[in-house]
C-alpha cells in the first residue's frame, strides 16, 4: 500500500472540528502512563534491592488501579466526570509523593506496597475518559476505527517518548529524582487533560434501570475482558524482561531503549491498521494479530546481539496497537450505551491487572529462572490468548449516521 493511500484517511478525520486538539491534549494528558511504571520499577529496584519486590509493588498499583476502574466507571456514566478528576488528581499525586518519601527513608516493603495499592485506587481516569468520549464524539464504526486507531498510535508514543525520558535521566539525575520528575508530570497531565476540549463531547446517557453487574451481563463481553487480560498479562511480562535483561547485560539504560522501540512498533502496526479496510471480520482481525503477536516473542530466547534484540522488540509491538484498537472497537460494539464508561473501566480493569500480574510474573521469572523466561511465558500466552478467541462469537456492528 502506498504511502499516499495511507495518509488520505487520516487527513479526512484530521479535519473534522476539534479532532487534532483533543488528539494532542490526549497524547500529553496520558504521558505519565507510560513513565509510572519503569520509573517506579528502578526507583524501587533501587531501593528495595530487587526486581522480584519491586515487580510486586508495581503490580500491586496496577491491580488496585484495576479494582477501582470500574467503580469510578459507574460514578461517571451516572454523574459525570468532574468529581472523580478533582479527588483522584488530588490523591494520586499525594500517593506517589508518599512511596517516593518512604522509600528514601528506607520503609518495608509491606509499606510501600500499601502506598502502591492507593496510588492505584486514585489513578486519575484519563485514558478511559478519553476513549469513552471518542465513542460519544462518533457515532459511525469508520470514525471511530480511525479515532480509536490514531489513539492506540498516541498511547504508544507515549509508550515510545516515556521510557525514553526514564532512561535518559536515570543516568544524569539517578532513580530518586527521575521518579520525581514522573511524578511532576502526573500533575501537569491532569490539569492539561482538564483545559482540553474531549470533555465537552462528553454524553451523560439518562437515567435508567441498570443492573448491578453492569456490562458483565453480557457474557460475550466477559470472555472478551478474559482475552484481554491474558494479552495484557503478556504485556507486563515485557515491561520488566526488557529492563530486566538490560540488567542483566550490565546496560541498564537499554531497557529503556527497548521498551521505546516496542512501543514504536506498535504505533507503526497501530497507524497502518487504522488506514487500511479489511473485509475480515473484527474478531478473526483480533485473532490474527494475537497468532502473529507470538512468533517474535519465542524469538527473544537464541538471541543475544544487542541490535537482533532491538530489532525483535521493534517486531514484537507491531501487532499490539491493531489488537488493542480490534478490542477496543468490540467493546463498543457489544456494550449498552448506559454502560459506555463502565464497560470501558471494567475493560481497562482486566487490561491493567493483567499488566500488573505480568509485572509481578515477570520479575519472579526473572530472579528464579532467567532474564528472557518473561519472553518465552509471554509467546506462551499470547498464543493461548489467539486460540482461545476462535471461540469468541462475532458481533455485528451498530449502524448509524457518520459524524
Amino acid at each position: 500500500m502506498q504511502s499516499s493511500s495511507l495518509l488520505s484517511p487520516y487527513r479526512a478525520f484530521l479535519k473534522i472540528p476539534d479532532v487534532p486538539a483533543m488528539i494532542l491534549m490526549g497524547w500529553l494528558s496520558r504521558s505519565p502512563i507510560a513513565m509510572n511504571a519503569l520509573g517506579m520499577l528502578l526507583f524501587l529496584r533501587n531501593e528495595l534491592g530487587n526486581f522480584q519486590a519491586a515487580g510486586q509493588a508495581v503490580g500491586a498499583f496496577f491491580v488496585s488501579m484495576a479494582v477501582a476502574a470500574p467503580v469510578v466507571g459507574r460514578v461517571i456514566d451516572r454523574h459525570g466526570p468532574r468529581w472523580p478528576l478533582i479527588v483522584d488528581g488530588v490523591m494520586h499525586p499525594l500517593f506517589m509523593a508518599a512511596i517516593l518519601w518512604a522509600g528514601t527513608q528506607h520503609a518495608s516493603q509491606s509499606v510501600l506496597l500499601l502506598l502502591a495499592v492507593g496510588a492505584g485506587l486514585f489513578a486519575p481516569p484519563v485514558t478511559i475518559l478519553t476513549r469513552t468520549t471518542w465513542r460519544h464524539r462518533f457515532d459511525d464504526e469508520h470514525n471511530r476505527k480511525m479515532a480509536y486507531s490514531i489513539d492506540s498510535v498516541m498511547i504508544e508514543l507515549n509508550f515510545t517518548f516515556g521510557p525514553l525520558f526514564v532512561a535518559a535521566l536515570i543516568p544524569l539525575i539517578g532513580p530518586v529524582h527521575t521518579f520525581a520528575c514522573v511524578i511532576g508530570v502526573g500533575i501537569a497531565a491532569v490539569l492539561t487533560f482538564v483545559a482540553s476540549p474531549i470533555l465537552k463531547y462528553w454524553k451523560t446517557e439518562p437515567a435508567g434501570e441498570r443492573h448491578l453487574l453492569g456490562p458483565l451481563t453480557s457474557g460475550k463481553l466477559v470472555g472478551l475482558f478474559g482475552l484481554s487480560f491474558g494479552l495484557t498479562l503478556s504485556f507486563g511480562l515485557l515491561e520488566v524482561g526488557y529492563p530486566a535483561y538490560a540488567t542483566f547485560i550490565d546496560w541498564v539504560a537499554f531497557g529503556g531503549v527497548l521498551l521505546a522501540l516496542n512501543a514504536l512498533g506498535s504505533g507503526v502496526g497501530g497507524f497502518v491498521y487504522g488506514a487500511i479496510h479489511s473485509a475480515r471480520p473484527l474478531e478473526q482481525q483480533f485473532t490474527l494479530a494475537l497468532a502473529i503477536m507470538g512468533i517474535p516473542l519465542f524469538l527473544h530466547w537464541p538471541f543475544d546481539a544487542h541490535v537482533a534484540f532491538a530489532l525483535l522488540a521493534f517486531v514484537s509491538g507491531l501487532m499490539i496497537a491493531p489488537a488493542l484498537t480490534a478490542q477496543t472497537l468490540l467493546v463498543t460494539r457489544i456494550a449498552p450505551p448506559k454502560y459506555a464508561t463502565e464497560a470501558f473501566t471494567w475493560s481497562s480493569t482486566f487490561i491493567v491487572s493483567g499488566l500488573g500480574l505480568g509485572m509481578a510474573l515477570g520479575g519472579a521469572l526473572t530472579e528464579q529462572l532467567h532474564p528472557k523466561a518473561p519472553f518465552v511465558a509471554g509467546g506462551a500466552l499470547v498464543a493461548g490468548m489467539a486460540v482461545l478467541s476462535l471461540l469468541l462469537p462475532r458481533a455485528a456492528p451498530r449502524s448509524s449516521a457518520p459524524t
